[in-house]
């Protein structure tokens, strides 16, 4: 009977110390977070435990963690990570009127699966003086040889870029965006290589005239202790392309509930709070990325950038055509 007794108060106390914490899994590497964890942790005192990598990384690692996974909320800066993570069947349907009623349907699993909680977009970024401004008008217009030698891009083994594509086919259907993504790569100054913020920096330093990038990336190379990239920064203007029946590209990061998580009810919890107008404030004024939910403004910054209206598309069609972008970058040999 003690024995017995014993086990089960062993039970109640893990069971316990179970409901006191959620376990984060996140692609997201920003000061930003670890605030808001901080804040979470604060308000609701449930204890944050994150584990980072790549969005295949940690899909891969709760598919091998089975049942027994502690992870409860996964977290990716791109929609098609969050669309492969659902694919995979690796998470499960969110029931939260809270984040419902006040994040957009376009911007959120069908199956509410996941949410976008961050937006950013994917622009052009030019150099100051050329005049190549006068010029730049579509994103189907990034394929025109007028720009040959003009464009500096990172490769396509990139998310951001793969949803970018994923978006031309959306738009324009698969033959059409090959033809595209040939004409990119005719127009690229240099070979594939670094992030966007190396991008930025080739351009202000004469290499090419336009930069693909997140505006977002402009915004933390601003008050940067890198003064290269301060100094870069200076040289660039950005200038918001859209589709020929569309809006500005847009892309998520997002969060969703692991399929065996534990901690469930501290997840959503979790995510409400991350679709918070504190944490979305924050979002927008930290981290330079665009508010999901309406009625919170954006930084000083980032409103000097001009104003652009968001894609029709819905978020979803970037994962479901992402498959299709991959192996269309492999044919135009976007490397």
């Amino acid at each position: 009977m003690i024995k017995k007794l014993g086990l089960a108060a062993i039970v109640l106390a893990s069971s316990l110390f179970a409901s006191s914490e959620v376990n984060i899994y996140s692609t997201r590497h920003y000061d930003t977070d670890k605030k808001l964890f901080k804040m979470f942790e604060e308000k609701t005192g449930i204890k944050v435990n994150v584990v980072k990598a790549s969005a295949s990384a940690l899909i891969k690692r709760i598919e091998s963690e089975g049942s027994k996974s502690p992870a409860d909320v996964l977290i990716t800066v791109d929609a098609a990570g969050l669309y492969k993570a659902k694919s995979k069947g690796i998470l499960q349907a969110i029931e939260s009127d809270t984040l419902t009623n006040v994040i957009p349907e376009k911007l959120r699993d069908k199956d509410n699966n996941w949410f976008g909680l961050t937006k950013r977009s994917r622009v052009t970024v030019y150099k100051l003086g050329t005049g190549i401004e006068k010029e730049l008008s579509t994103y189907e217009d990034l394929a025109d040889p007028k720009f040959k030698g003009q464009i500096m891009v990172r490769s396509s083994n990139n998310a951001y870029n793969q949803s970018l594509l994923a978006a031309v086919i959306a738009h324009h259907g698969e033959e059409y965006a090959l033809k595209w993504a040939k004409g990119v790569v005719a127009n690229m100054a240099k070979k594939p290589k670094g992030n966007d913020r190396y991008q930025v920096k080739a351009v202000a330093n004469g290499i090419g005239k336009i930069a693909i990038a997140n505006t977002y990336y402009i915004g933390k190379m601003i008050d940067n202790k890198d003064v290269s990239q301060a100094e870069a920064v200076k040289k660039v203007k950005i200038f918001f392309p859209k589709f020929e029946n569309g809006g500005t590209h847009i892309n998520v990061s997002g969060a969703g509930i692991a399929k065996y998580s534990p901690n469930k009810e501290n997840g959503i919890k979790f995510i409400e709070y991350l679709a918070s107008s504190e944490a979305q404030n924050l979002f927008a004024s930290r981290n330079f990325e665009y508010p999901v939910v309406a009625g919170v403004p954006i930084s000083d910054v980032v409103s000097a950038w001009g104003t652009f209206e968001d894609d029709n598309i819905s978020i979803n069609t970037l994962g479901e055509n992402n498959a299709k972008a991959v192996k269309i970058f492999d044919l135009a040999g976007w490397k």
